[in-house]
C-alpha cells in the first residue's frame, strides 16, 4: 500500500508539472471529430469546386460554382451515418461518383449523384450502378472516349475472383466484358481505351504482366517471384511501351521505373533513386500530354523530381508561397492541366488547400483542414535510426511533447498496421493527440515494412513476433538508453498488424509495457490465416511465405508459437482491446478468442466492440469514444494527462459499445494445436440427400498433414476444393461446384467416424444443409 501511495503520488506530482509547460490540453473532437471541411476537387471542366462537409453530422458531398463562396455550395448526397470519405468526378463532369458498404464490412458499391439536381431544400438521390450484394466493387477505368462509362470489377458470380464490367453511368446499364478464370487481379487500358493488359498471381504467388491478345488470349511479357514484385502502371504516349514499377532481379534491391517493350519483353531503366536509399513511391503522369510529370521517393521526408519543367516552376512557386517546410501535393486537375487543386502539409499542419491557376500563377485559398487545431501547439516528428537486435538498422519517426525536457517521459509505441506498409512524414493524428497528452510517441518502420527495399521487406518474412517484434522492442531500449523513455511508463498501441505486435509485446515482453491498447487485433495466426476474406485468394500464397503456411508441421508450429493466444498466461499488463463487428480481414472472434482466455485465467481485460463499423472506426462518435477511454486509460498506467468526460452522445456511445467480458461466448473452445487425427487420402464413394432425393458423388482426396484438396464428380455437375482444413477427424473448407453453367459456392463440413466412414453437410446462403454419407473405395 505504501508503494501505491508512493505511485499514485509520483503520478500527481508528474502530471501537475506536465500540465505547467505542456500547451493547452486540446479536446480530442478537434483530432477526431468530423473535420470543417477536405477533400476538394476541382471538375474536369473548370467549372465546379466539390468537398467534403458534415451534413447533419455526418460527412457528405458538396458542390459549388469556382468562383462562389463556400456558404453557397449545395449539398448533393444525404448519407445519414457512414460518412464519404473519398469520391471521384466522371470526366464529362456530369456525374460524382463515391463508393459506400455496411457499416464496415468492406462490401463496396459504385454510387453516382448528379450535381445539377440539386436545388434549395432538395438533394439528389444517389444511385446504385452496381447493385452487388456481399460483393465488392472495384473501379478499374474511366474512359475518354465514352465519358458516360466506367468500368467496375466485381466479384458477384465468384467471391474469389473479379470480373470485369462497363457500366453506363446515366442509365445504370450494366455489360460483361471479362469473366475471370485466369487468377486476374488487375487490368489496364491504353491511351485510347482499349483493354490491352492483365495482371495475374499465379498459385505460387508469382505476379504475371500479361498482354491481351485480339483473340482474347493471354501473354505473358513480364512476371517477377513471389518474393519481388512488379506491376503495370501506364502506358507511354507512343502507346506501345509500358510503365512498370518493378524490383526484379537477384541483384536488385530498390524498386525502379521501367518502360516495357511489348513485342520484345526488353526492359529499359527509366529512373530509380538518385539517393539509392528507397523505392520509387509515386509517379505522376499527365493525363493531357502522357508525359510523366515528377516522381516521388518517400525518404525520412518525401523527394520530388520533375521532369516537366513548367509543373517544377508551378510546384517552385507553391513552396515560395505556403513556405519552404510545406510539402505539396496536385490534388485534383481540370481536364485541360489550367486549373489545380493543391495542398499544403507537414507535420504540424493536416494541410492548406487552395486553388492554383497554372495560367495567371494566382494562389486562391480555400481552407485550413481541421481549422481548429492550434498548429502552434504541435509537435514536430523527429527521424530517429537505431540497431535491432541482430545489428540490422531500423528507421522510425519520434514526436516529443512540446514545451517539456525529453527526459524520463512516458512512452507509447504505436507500430503501423500491414505490416506491408510504412509510417510517413507528415500530420498524424494519433501522435500529435498522444504528445499533446504528454507522450513520447515512437512509430518504428519495422523490417517488412514497405519502402525501404526488397531486402528489408524479405528480411520481415516469417518473422512476426520474433525478429520483426524485436525490431519494436529494441526501439524501446534505444529510447530508454537515450535517457528520453522512462522505463517503468511505457504502453504500446497499435491497430491490424499493430495490434498484434501490442499483444506480442505484452506476451513476449510481458515486462516491458505498462500497458497496452490492441485495435483490430490478431491473436490466433492459425485461425487469421483461415479466416481472410475470399477475395483475397490471389494473395493467399504471399501470407502463406510471409506470414507461415499452417499446413506444413513446422509452419503450424512455428504459427502456434507466434500466436500471442498461445501464451496468454504470461500477460500481466494492463489491457484494452477494442474491434470492429463486420471486419472482414480480421474478424472479431480474433478479438473474442483472446478475450475469453483473459477471463478464464481471471485477468482483468477491458473490452470494447462497435457493431457498426469494420476493420477500424470511420465513424467519429465511435473514434471518440475509443479514445476517450484510451486516453483514461493510458493515464492511469502511464501517468499522462486526460480529458476528462466528453459531448453526451460520445460518453453514451462508449457505454453502448463497452462490452461486459462476462458475455463473451465461443461457439465452441479454439484449440489451434490440435493437429489431424485421419489421413482421408483417397476416393470416396458418397451419397447426398438433396432435399428428399439421393446423388451419387465421387469424392477424391488428396491429404497433406493438416490441409487438404478435394475433387467432387457427379452427374449433374462437378467441384473443387482447395486448401481445406484437418483437426482432429475433422474436415472443413469451401467447395466450388460447377452446376449447368453456374459456380455455386458451398461450405463443406465433414466428421470420419470411428468405422472409417465419411458423413458431413454442404451448405450455401439460401439453400438448406444437404447431407451425405461415404465410405472410401477400396
Amino acid at each position: 500500500m505504501k508503494r501505491l501511495a508512493v505511485l499514485l503520488t509520483f503520478l500527481v506530482v508528474f502530471v501537475a508539472k506536465l500540465d505547467a509547460q505542456l500547451p493547452p490540453l486540446i479536446d480530442r473532437e478537434i483530432f477526431f471529430g468530423n473535420p470543417e471541411i477536405v477533400g476538394a476537387q476541382i471538375s474536369p471542366d473548370g467549372k465546379y469546386v466539390s468537398f467534403i462537409k458534415p451534413y447533419n453530422g455526418v460527412r457528405n458531398i458538396w458542390v459549388k460554382e469556382k468562383d462562389e463562396p463556400f456558404d453557397k455550395a449545395r449539398v448533393i448526397t444525404s448519407e445519414t451515418k457512414r460518412p464519404i470519405t473519398s469520391y471521384f468526378w466522371s470526366l464529362d463532369s456530369k456525374y460524382i461518383l463515391f463508393v459506400k458498404d455496411n457499416d464496415g464490412d468492406e462490401n463496396f458499391n459504385v454510387y453516382a449523384v448528379n450535381p445539377a439536381e440539386a436545388a434549395e431544400g432538395k438533394i439528389p438521390v444517389a444511385r446504385n450502378l452496381t447493385k452487388a450484394e456481399k460483393a465488392r466493387a472495384i473501379i478499374i477505368h474511366l474512359p475518354k472516349s465514352e465519358r458516360d462509362a466506367i468500368y467496375v470489377a466485381l466479384n458477384d458470380r465468384d467471391p474469389a475472383w473479379h470480373d470485369l464490367y462497363k457500366i453506363k453511368i446515366s442509365t445504370g446499364d450494366k455489360t460483361l466484358i471479362s469473366e475471370n478464370k485466369n487468377r486476374i487481379t488487375g487490368w489496364l487500358f491504353d491511351n485510347n481505351d482499349r483493354l490491352r493488359m492483365a495482371l495475374r498471381n499465379t498459385e505460387k504467388g508469382d505476379t504475371e504482366i500479361l498482354a491481351i491478345q485480339t483473340d482474347g488470349s493471354l501473354k505473358k511479357i513480364y512476371s517477377c517471384n513471389v518474393f519481388e514484385s512488379c506491376s503495370a502502371l501506364a502506358f507511354h504516349k507512343d502507346n506501345k511501351r509500358l510503365y512498370v514499377i518493378t524490383n526484379r532481379g537477384d541483384d536488385v534491391n530498390l524498386a525502379r521505373l521501367s518502360l516495357l517493350d511489348l513485342e520484345t519483353g526488353k526492359e529499359e531503366l527509366v529512373e530509380q533513386d538518385p539517393l539509392n536509399r528507397v523505392d520509387i513511391g509515386s509517379v505522376g503522369i499527365s493525363n493531357k500530354t502522357k508525359e510523366i510529370i515528377s516522381i516521388t521517393y518517400f525518404d525520412d521526408k518525401p523527394r520530388v523530381y520533375f521532369k516537366d519543367k513548367g509543373f517544377e516552376e508551378d510546384y517552385k512557386l507553391l513552396k515560395k508561397y505556403f513556405g519552404d517546410d510545406k510539402a505539396i501535393s496536385f490534388v485534383s486537375m481540370t481536364e485541360d492541366e489550367d486549373l489545380m487543386i493543391v495542398n499544403a502539409y507537414s507535420d504540424t499542419e493536416p494541410g492548406i488547400t487552395a486553388l492554383f491557376d497554372r495560367k495567371t500563377k494566382k494562389v486562391t485559398p480555400l481552407y485550413r483542414i481541421r481549422e481548429r487545431l492550434p498548429r502552434e501547439a504541435l509537435a514536430p516528428m523527429k527521424v530517429i535510426r537505431y540497431k535491432s537486435s541482430d545489428g540490422l538498422e531500423i528507421p522510425a519517426y519520434l514526436t516529443l511533447p512540446k514545451g517539456v525536457e525529453p527526459r524520463k517521459l512516458p512512452l507509447v509505441v504505436v507500430p503501423h498496421g500491414g505490416p506491408w506498409a510504412r509510417d510517413v512524414w507528415g500530420y498524424n493524428s494519433i501522435a500529435q493527440f498522444l504528445a499533446n497528452r504528454g507522450y513520447a510517441v515512437l512509430q518504428p518502420n519495422f523490417r517488412g515494412s514497405t519502402g525501404y527495399g526488397k531486402k528489408f521487406l524479405n528480411a520481415g518474412n516469417k518473422q512476426w513476433g520474433d525478429l520483426m517484434q524485436d525490431d519494436i522492442t529494441w526501439g524501446v531500449k534505444y529510447l530508454i538508453e537515450e535517457g528520453i523513455a522512462d522505463p517503468k511508463r511505457v504502453g504500446i498501441m497499435g491497430g491490424s498488424y499493430g495490434g498484434y505486435a501490442t499483444l506480442a509485446g505484452v506476451t513476449f515482453t510481458p515486462d516491458l509495457y505498462a500497458a497496452a491498447v490492441a485495435f483490430v487485433a490478431p491473436s490466433n495466426l492459425i485461425t487469421l490465416l483461415e479466416t481472410i476474406p475470399p477475395y483475397w485468394a490471389a494473395v493467399k500464397t504471399i501470407f502463406l511465405e510471409r506470414v507461415g503456411d499452417p499446413s506444413t508441421p513446422e509452419g503450424r508450429a512455428q504459427l502456434i508459437r507466434q500466436s500471442p493466444l498461445t501464451h496468454v498466461d504470461k500477460i500481466k499488463t494492463p489491457l484494452l482491446i477494442a474491434h470492429g463487428a463486420n471486419d472482414p480481414r480480421v474478424k472479431k472472434s480474433e478479438a473474442d478468442q483472446i478475450v475469453v482466455a483473459l477471463r478464464e485465467r481471471g485477468y482483468p481485460v477491458e473490452y470494447i466492440v462497435a457493431p457498426d463499423e469494420g476493420h477500424g472506426f470511420l465513424r467519429p462518435v465511435n473514434s471518440m469514444a475509443l479514445y476517450a477511454r484510451a486516453e483514461e486509460f493510458l493515464a492511469k498506467y502511464l501517468g499522462g494527462r486526460y480529458q476528462q468526460g466528453g459531448p453526451p452522445e460520445v460518453m453514451q456511445r462508449l457505454k453502448e459499445i463497452t462490452v461486459d467480458i462476462k458475455t463473451v461466448t465461443m461457439p465452441k473452445t479454439v484449440d489451434i494445436t490440435k493437429p489431424a487425427d485421419v489421413n482421408a487420402t483417397g476416393k470416396w464413394l458418397v451419397t447426398l440427400d438433396a432435399m428428399g432425393q439421393t446423388l451419387s458423388v465421387t469424392l477424391e482426396i488428396n491429404q497433406k498433414d493438416s490441409r487438404f484438396d478435394a475433387v467432387i464428380s457427379s452427374a449433374v455437375g462437378s467441384g473443387r476444393l482447395d486448401n481445406g482444413k484437418v483437426s482432429g477427424k475433422n474436415l472443413k473448407g469451401n467447395l466450388k461446384v460447377e452446376l449447368q453453367g453456374q459456380t455455386l459456392d458451398f461450405e463443406f463440413d465433414a466428421f470420419i467416424d470411428e468405422s472409417g466412414k465419411i458423413q458431413g453437410t454442404l451448405s450455401a446462403p439460401g439453400l438448406p444443409p444437404l447431407s451425405f454419407t461415404g465410405k472410401r473405395e477400396n
